[in-house]
């Protein structure tokens, strides 16, 4: 009996230390800047509450050309922060139709809250300074496939 319940135990162990250790899925997603050009940015993808609370917190290496897509089921002011997250990250707020409504850099570990200006549906987290980097600014166009 003393073997089954080790042998439980270990099993509970090993599946949470499997469930908390699994990737996000990953996507390629084009910015349509309004000169016609596209930027494209390979992000992990958040769609639910847990990944998305998660983002990129504890991270110290966030390379160029590589984000996170938080996607929500609605239309909403958006606020995200950077609790527990040591890389600096830049942040666009993008509505249904994929349009760039704003983009704020944010700062480590910071708790202030970063608010969207308008009812938004997704939020594109980058390194800090790329999206000025590759000339990305507000009114481009994300193409995001759900």
């Amino acid at each position: 009996m003393k073997h089954k319940i080790l042998l439980f135990y270990i099993f509970v162990l090993f599946f949470s230390f499997s469930c908390s250790a699994q990737k996000l899925q990953s996507t390629e997603i084009e910015i349509v800047k309004t000169d016609g050009s596209i930027q494209k940015v390979l992000c992990e993808v958040a769609k639910t509450d847990a990944e998305r609370q998660k983002g990129f917190m504890e991270r110290k290496n966030i390379p160029d050309g590589t984000g996170m897509i938080f996607i929500f089921e609605y239309d909403q002011e958006l606020s995200f922060w950077m609790k527990n997250t040591p890389t600096p990250l830049s942040i666009a707020y993008i509505d249904k139709n994929g349009i760039i409504k704003d983009i704020f850099d944010m700062t480590p570990f910071s708790l202030e809250p970063i608010h969207s200006t308008s009812s938004v549906r997704y939020a594109l987290e980058v390194p800090k300074g790329w999206f000025s980097k590759v000339g990305v600014q507000k009114g481009d166009r994300v193409e995001i496939n759900e």
